[in-house]
């Protein structure tokens, strides 16, 4: 079975990311309240901008991340979306390949060379997230990209849920994210995407808070998050959230991880429902 259309793909990641935008998710940047020195508009010019290099036809991952965080940065001018293009560019890849989605996204996984680990941390120079620090190996402030992507992502898999998922084929994504939504396919659109936020949330410290803030500060989050999943999403919990959603941006707490992963779930679930059609 041939792969999906690059254009189909551009169109699915940016409905994913408008998506995820809609929905009330506490102490991230949504339509509900913007935070952190980012406007939702930031977000929409973002999955704008960088759809196309995301869904480039017969792109490498490395390729694809990196145009995308060049697009982004030089039309928004900060770092919005490298989360979500490293979590979304071997969805995209395995996308357009064809065949059994998740077999496809293995192949991607185990089919990195030295040009994807050079782009992959020419990107994230680039894009320089806070609270990366310092790192013993593999350290991406080096001028020399490793030659080993996959060795990479291992290394810092055990403080990062983003690099972990390249480690376990993205594991959560499928044990975690898509039950979630099929568990909220009763919920307007929104408060399903909220649910999925939540789910992530409540489940793995988010890491975006752990390097900002420390592990320890993380897993608190998460607990706090674990509450949250007692809110009734078919009664659209606003005030609540929102109170939860001041709080947490007021102590400079921003689950960003827990958003990138909402997004690479809603596109993978439109990735599988598109080539489940074809089947």
């Amino acid at each position: 079975m041939s792969g999906l259309d690059p254009g189909w793909i551009a169109a699915a990641y940016r409905a994913s990311c408008l998506d995820e935008l809609d929905a009330l998710k506490p102490g991230n940047v949504h339509a509900f309240a913007d935070g952190h020195r980012m406007a939702v508009a930031d977000f929409v010019a973002s999955a704008d901008i960088s759809a196309p290099a995301l869904a480039e036809a017969g792109a490498s991952v490395g390729r694809r991340v990196l145009r995308a965080v060049e697009a982004t940065m030089s039309g928004v001018g900060q770092n919005t979306n490298l989360g979500i293009l490293l979590l979304c560019a071997p969805l995209a890849a395995a996308a357009e390949t064809g065949g059994a989605l998740r077999d496809a996204l293995h192949r991607i996984l185990d089919g990195f060379d030295a040009d994807d680990a050079a782009d992959v941390f020419a990107a994230i120079r680039r894009a320089n997230p806070g609270g990366l620090g310092k790192a013993a190996r593999h350290d991406v402030t080096d001028s020399q990209a490793p030659a080993s992507l996959a060795a990479a992502m291992a290394e810092a898999a055990p403080r990062d849920a983003i690099a972990r998922a390249y480690v376990t084929g993205f594991d959560d994504l499928f044990t975690i994210g898509l039950p979630a939504l099929a568990r909220a396919q009763g919920l307007e659109t929104p408060w399903r995407t909220t649910a999925v936020f939540l789910a992530y949330l409540a489940r793995v410290p988010d890491s975006h808070v752990a390097r900002k803030h420390g592990p320890e500060r993380a897993e608190a989050l998460r607990v706090e998050a674990e509450a949250l999943l007692a809110l009734d999403l078919t009664q659209r919990p606003v005030t609540a959230l929102l109170a939860c959603d001041r709080d947490w941006k007021a102590r400079g707490l921003n689950p960003g991880t827990s958003a990138d992963f909402t997004v690479a779930t809603l596109f993978l679930a439109r990735l599988l429902g598109a080539s489940s059609e074809r089947t």
